[in-house]
């Protein structure tokens, strides 16, 4: 049953970026899914991140292996160009695991919740646009629901549940974050984005 519902969250979030990558032929996307779940069963993960180009799976992590992988073969290229990105997102990924891990435990102890099974998601990304116009979103879950968004124009934290007011007054206590949380969305994300657009051309800028 946990394997079944873990499936389930994953796929709709997946399902979600698949349906708006498609919203417009003319847009380019870079999205990273990130889930943690805390009653690992039937060899599933505790931890995942997927990354994902116009829709498409291009990198994978998970904490079994605890390596980030290439899943598409133009992303060959970026070992051979930056010999060191695969060891470096393989560190980050690995410290966003471990994170993930006392969070989940945070919240379930704030929820007042028993130790069973739970989920933590995180969406996080941006869009370019071909007039050149960019958008980006940064976004928490938990069991299924919203739990905090991050409003970039603002600077600050969005909690629609109040379990995640200590997390929004915490987290908007430090405008130094709050500010590379924006500077990633605009710039750092929309830079990755094109450079992955030119590894992939063959077929991300493929016409149908």
């Amino acid at each position: 049953m946990a394997l079944r519902s873990a499936l389930l969250l994953l796929l709709v979030w997946v399902g979600v970026a698949l349906r708006e990558s498609c919203l417009g032929a003319s847009s380019h996307s870079l999205k990273y899914f990130s889930t943690a779940i805390s009653d690992p069963s039937q060899g599933l993960p505790h931890f995942v991140i997927m990354g994902l180009v116009d829709g498409q799976v291009f990198v994978h992590y998970d904490s079994n292996s605890r390596r980030m992988e290439p899943r598409v073969s133009w992303m060959e290229k970026v070992g051979k160009e930056k010999p060191q990105y695969w060891d470096r997102n393989t560190k980050l990924s690995y410290s966003n695991e471990e994170a993930f891990r006392r969070r989940l435990e945070t919240l379930r102890l704030r929820y007042n919740q028993s130790e069973g099974f739970h989920t933590l998601q995180t969406m996080c990304g941006c869009e370019l646009q071909a007039d050149g116009n960019k958008g980006g979103f940064m976004q928490h879950g938990y069991n299924g629901r919203t739990f905090i968004t991050f409003d970039k124009e603002t600077l600050t934290w969005v909690a629609p549940v109040p379990q995640a007011q200590i997390t929004q007054r915490k987290w908007d206590a430090d405008p130094a974050q709050n500010q590379y949380s924006k500077a990633y969305l605009e710039k750092e994300c929309i830079e990755w984005l094109e450079k992955y657009l030119s590894y992939g051309k063959e077929t991300l800028l493929r016409t149908v």
